[in-house]
């Protein structure tokens, strides 16, 4: 990890009509000395692709893997487990498709792709999105200008038509309750029964109910005690834990590490856009957007 880095983070958002399918876009410029790597641990979230207009490709691992190079169209399916990753001097653009989004323009399983970081490049399903490799490799080098080239991009993409898209995203809003603990509630919410429920999470959100309810309130209590003073762990448990074991099992299942060492652990990039991020995955309130956020003062350190 270098000593100082320079890293401007900008989140935009997108035009309304395309905002129920993907999460924000964001673009990385990370300058690091010579052949430095910043290294980071990202929690489990919905599918997302990264495109890197120059410089060096991320690295990355879905955990417990030793982090490798990857590719300049990158994409991981939905997460269930932590990504590592490591970025060296570069732009890079990021998107996350929810799960709507899934549906709507990818035709592959979404559980196929589930825990996997994949060459999006030469994956069936992310073809429609190469374009946006083409159009950053050929921007003119502002950010504003190429987000909303991007922008204009997924507006006109072509859209599958999807059977029951409206259950899809209800499902994808009711997962953002808190009040919903069980998979029962959650079919009854939906009026559906629990195998059709079942096959449509597999299908477009990667993994099943259960789980995916298990993850948000993994992640409804990483939120609270990333973006709120860091008191301590119990402050944050959301009220669906029982007790603290019972937490610290998640937090092994989902991030690899335990809360103590993840704590104490530096989170040089995470901690400038976790805001944003859980807010993507409807486990905090959504940030004003467009948000341009500067971290470029030589000297920022890593820790």
């Amino acid at each position: 990890m270098p000593e100082e880095f320079a890293i401007d983070v900008r989140f935009y958002r997108l035009s309304e009509e395309v905002q129920p399918y993907f999460t924000a876009l964001y673009s990385f410029t990370i300058d690091c000395p010579g052949d430095a790597m910043v290294v980071d641990q990202l929690h489990p979230e919905w599918s997302a692709m990264r495109f890197t207009e120059h410089g060096t490709a991320p690295f990355a691992s879905i955990t417990p893997g030793e982090i490798a190079p990857t590719w300049p169209f990158v994409a991981s399916g939905p997460t269930s487990r932590a990504i590592r990753f490591g970025l060296k001097r570069s732009r890079i653009w990021g998107l996350g498709l929810q799960p709507a989004g899934w549906a709507k323009y990818v035709d592959t399983p979404a559980n196929s792709l589930a825990d996997r970081i994949v060459n999006a490049a030469q994956t069936e399903g992310f073809a429609g999105f190469a374009p946006i490799l083409r159009l950053v490799h050929s921007a003119g080098g502002d950010p504003d200008e190429t987000a909303g080239r991007i922008n204009h991009e997924l507006v006109q993409m072509r859209q599958r038509d999807v059977p029951n898209e409206d259950k899809v995203l209800a499902c994808q809003e009711l997962l953002r309750d808190p009040e919903i603990a069980d998979v029962s509630v959650l079919a009854g919410r939906l009026d559906m029964g629990r195998r059709t429920l079942e096959r449509m999470c597999g299908r477009y959100f990667g993994f099943p109910p259960k789980m995916l309810l298990r993850r948000q309130r993994f992640l409804r209590s990483l939120a609270r005690f990333m973006l709120a003073p860091r008191d301590s762990w119990s402050k944050a448990l959301d009220v669906q834990y029982f007790d603290h074991a019972h937490f610290v099992r998640d937090f092994r299942r989902f991030m690899g590490t335990t809360p103590t060492d993840y704590a104490e652990a530096p989170h040089p990039v995470l901690d400038r856009i976790m805001a944003q991020r859980m807010a993507d995955q409807g486990v905090a309130p959504q940030t004003d957007l467009p948000t341009v956020l500067r971290y470029s003062a030589p000297g920022d350190s890593a820790g």
